[in-house]
């Protein structure tokens, strides 16, 4: 029996308020919309950005809310004007988008869509200003337009990926956004050339994906920065061959690093936010032609400070969104990547957990333990 045109009421994971557990909730999910597509979500995992906007401390506390991003699924249905993709399709929905017309659209240089990059303060649907999302009439908002942690969501067909439909869902799904940010941080945007030193600043995710991205790159050393030392023994698996822990010594660890490669690694990545960081990895890169990459999101009120002979120097500092990933024309052929055995996703999934026992995954990313956890929506 099609649902197309009716309202679907399933299951979802609702935050009611602020570091909160989710709450299992049975919610009513409205027909898709122009330019909208109705997703049957299959699996869904947890970034630690949707940790960040359940815990609500750091920016504008918007609840209730059904948070996720990281997820594949089936579309069940699509709204007027859709033609890129129809009911049946395999998809990956993902948080920024790309509307195919905007002039970072037309772009080859730009990710950054007009209409559908990242906006964390926006909790309704741009066709009409509404949440499709309602529990008795009462509507539920949406989270980086995408909202996974629901069996059922409604997306903005500029934020849907349409991929291989032998791509396995539970493994692909996590290239909706850590691993395919780290990973296109490193080949897209610092581009090690097979033979150079990258250092990597952060080994959660994020940053063994930019570690991988090294790896498959041919980089000789990479080199892992972190101040948790359990990461470490992990983070061989992704290619990293020495580690730097900053609290092991008493100088700036830009210093150690130049010591170890004389005179500093020819890319660096960094993948934690901190300002200190930033500046260590801007500093560590060899001048001449080193150039550091910055991947992790800082807080509001954040500044660095480095002096400007480091980049007369011929250091280069570049900044990327998304690994530089345009959603829909580029993450179809990461997939590919993962098929052809190109890319090794599987390592980063770490936990499963069903659907009703979503607050486990939370608990998980809380305690450090783990990379990513995947949570199976028909468990």
């Amino acid at each position: 029996m099609s649902t197309a045109g009716q309202v679907i009421r399933c299951k979802a994971a609702v935050a009611w308020e602020s570091g909160k557990p989710l709450s299992m909730e049975e919610v009513e999910v409205a027909p898709p919309q122009k330019n909208e597509v109705r997703i049957k979500i299959l699996f869904t995992s947890l970034c630690h950005t949707d940790v960040y906007f359940w815990d609500a401390k750091g920016q504008n506390p918007m609840f209730p809310r059904i948070l996720g991003h990281e997820a594949g699924g089936i579309v069940e249905s699509v709204g007027e004007g859709v033609t890129d993709v129809q009911p049946g399709d395999h998809v990956l929905p993902i948080f920024t988008g790309e509307c195919k017309e905007c002039p970072h659209c037309l772009s080859e240089e730009s990710n950054m869509c007009d209409l559908l990059r990242i906006n964390t303060d926006r909790g309704v649907m741009i066709h009409d200003g509404k949440s499709r999302f309602s529990i008795n009439g009462k509507p539920i908002y949406h989270f980086l337009g995408t909202s996974t942690f629901s069996e059922y969501t409604v997306v903005h067909v500029g934020q849907v990926a349409k991929i291989n439909p032998d791509a396995p869902l539970d493994k692909v799904c996590v290239l909706s956004c850590g691993i395919s940010t780290g990973f296109g941080a490193t080949v897209n945007v610092a581009k090690p050339k097979k033979g150079q030193s990258v250092a990597v600043f952060g080994l959660g995710a994020v940053g063994l994906a930019a570690a991988e991205g090294a790896r498959v790159s041919g980089a000789s050393r990479i080199i892992g920065v972190d101040l948790n030392p359990n990461r470490f023994e992990e983070a061989k698996k992704f290619g990293v061959t020495e580690f730097v822990n900053p609290k092991d010594h008493n100088k700036p660890v830009q210093e150690v690093i130049a010591e170890m490669t004389g005179g500093g690694v020819d890319r660096s990545v960094e993948c934690t936010g901190s300002i200190q960081a930033m500046i260590s990895a801007f500093e560590c890169v060899h001048d001449g032609w080193g150039v550091a990459v910055l991947v992790g999101v800082p807080n509001k009120d954040d500044a660095f400070k480095t002096h400007p002979v480091n980049l007369l120097n011929e250091r280069t500092l570049k900044g990327t969104f998304f690994g530089n990933y345009k959603p829909r024309s580029d993450i179809p052929a990461v997939v590919e990547k993962y098929m052809n055995k190109e890319l090794d996703i599987d390592k980063f999934i770490t936990h499963t957990v069903p659907f009703s026992e979503i607050n486990k995954a939370f608990e998980y990313m809380l305690r450090g333990e783990g990379l990513r956890c995947m949570i199976r929506m028909d468990a």
